[in-house]
């Protein structure tokens, strides 16, 4: 059986997001991307990879 692994998002626009995942990723990304378009100039955020003891992984906004 399988533990539940969650992944956590700390700022920006995912601020408080949480995915849920099947088990542990093998290689995790130390980096994220998240492009938002709204019918402006598009904005990134870039979330960087740390670990959290009661998460498991999260990924914080990284300061511009």
């Amino acid at each position: 059986m399988s533990e539940t692994y969650l992944v956590r998002y700390v700022g920006g626009p995912l601020d408080g997001r949480v995915d849920t995942l099947d088990g542990a990723p093998d290689d995790p990304r130390s980096t994220v991307t998240h492009v938002h378009l709204h019918g402006g100039p598009k904005i990134v955020h870039h979330y960087d990879l740390e670990y959290a003891l009661e998460y498991g992984c999260e990924y914080r906004v990284r300061e511009p």
